[in-house]
């Protein structure tokens, strides 16, 4: 599959899941894009909820029904179709799929001064991640609060747990090698950085801080400190 056909197709988080907007071209081709894209990427899709974007391009419902079957083969739910199209929303429909999503509200633009610090793009979740829950994102995660045996954290970029790890997190997942995950306890029952796997994830001793990242092709911990660059 091309670069170009890949190109063609945008992820990124919302509430509700995952939005795959994709753009003009060969609905075939675009979709063996995605779901090429899906297979690379099997761990950060698996059990993801997908809303579809297609802007004004008309689809049938025997297209939709093939795509949400292949996906559903794939352990990915296909919730909602997005378009501007009333033949595909209505297609959707039939279909039993959601046609809207909700959407924030527009920031307010600030002009920033020239010693501002530029920030990056991050997912904040302000609860207990319990067991059965997941969270994806391809940006930076942030939790406040633990992170329970059986809950599941999978990031573009980093993580920090404001509280206690003890389920599964996996940072990197897009093949960062520089993310980490900091935690005010550091006990997961998997821990992953890119392609990295933790030898020995639960901690020892008193429970403190800590910070995993990737250091000569192995993931290490070591006592979480702010440092200053």
């Amino acid at each position: 599959m091309s670069n170009q056909n890949q190109s063609e197709i945008q992820i990124k988080g919302i509430r509700e899941g995952l939005l795959v907007t994709v753009s003009d071209g060969k609905w075939e081709d675009i979709q063996n894009s995605l779901l090429l894209q899906i297979q690379e990427k099997e761990k950060f899709f698996k059990g993801a909820k997908l809303a579809l974007e297609v802007g004004i391009r008309e689809m049938h419902a025997a297209e939709l029904g093939v795509l949400r079957d292949r996906l559903a083969d794939r352990d990915i739910g296909l919730w909602a179709v997005l378009s501007s199209s009333p033949v595909t929303e209505q297609n959707a429909q039939v279909l039993g799929l959601a046609t809207k999503v909700s959407t924030p509200k527009a920031e307010r633009k600030i002009k920033t001064p020239d010693n501002t610090i530029p920030g990056e793009n991050a997912v904040f979740i302000n609860r207990t991640v319990r067991s059965g829950f997941k969270v994806l994102s391809h940006e930076h995660i942030v939790v406040m609060g633990d992170v329970n045996p059986g809950g599941e954290i999978i990031a573009g970029g980093s993580i920090i747990i404001w509280g206690k790890c003890r389920g599964l997190v996996h940072a990197g997942a897009d093949g960062d090698e520089t993310a980490v995950i900091c935690a005010l306890e550091l006990a997961p029952m998997h821990l992953r950085i890119a392609n990295y796997f933790a030898t020995s994830p639960k901690g020892k001793g008193k429970p403190q801080p800590e910070l995993a990242k990737v250091v000569n092709g192995q993931v290490v911990a070591e006592t979480w400190k702010l440092k200053a660059r």
